[in-house]
């Protein structure tokens, strides 16, 4: 299958969803009330077969927060990076991908206690690193940590 084809039968997916060449990767930009179906088929179509994935993150755009994910078939060999967004800065959200892919689960509790974004649906969303009663999400641009010393 050619890069092009791959790309054509990818956007098929789901309704929405936009394409870009990144520096190495595919990159799709999935609709988050469309990406728990788009991972479904992506995961389980013979021909694609994503099966694992690689990592998940976030990047806080100020205004919104991106979710990445690397995705890989290891069947074929092939890699591309999956995007959504959550809106808002108050209380972001989109939907767990961690019934598609087991590994999502610590990724997300991840994202949510260093960003706060909520996925939901999620099985087990709290904390992973920082104790319950810490204040804020400290990967956030307007995280204000009071105990930094300035020089």
């Amino acid at each position: 299958m050619t890069n092009e084809e791959l790309k054509d039968k990818i956007v098929a997916l789901s309704t929405g969803v936009e394409y870009t060449m990144g520096k190495q990767y595919m990159e799709f930009l999935v609709p988050a009330f469309s990406m728990v179906d788009f991972c479904y088929k992506l995961k389980n179509d013979p021909v694609l077969a994503f099966d694992y994935m690689v990592d998940l993150t976030a990047i806080d755009n100020n205004t919104h927060f991106t979710i990445v994910s690397h995705i890989e078939s290891t069947t074929n060999g092939g890699m591309v990076v999956i995007k959504t967004k959550a809106e808002g800065r108050e209380n972001p959200e989109v939907p767990t991908v961690s019934n598609v892919w087991a590994t999502a689960e610590f990724f997300e509790r991840e994202i949510y206690d260093l960003f706060g974004v909520k996925f939901t649906n999620h099985p087990d969303l709290r904390r992973i690193f920082l104790d319950d009663d810490w204040v804020g999400h400290p990967l956030r641009k307007d995280y204000k940590d009071e105990k930094i010393i300035e020089r």
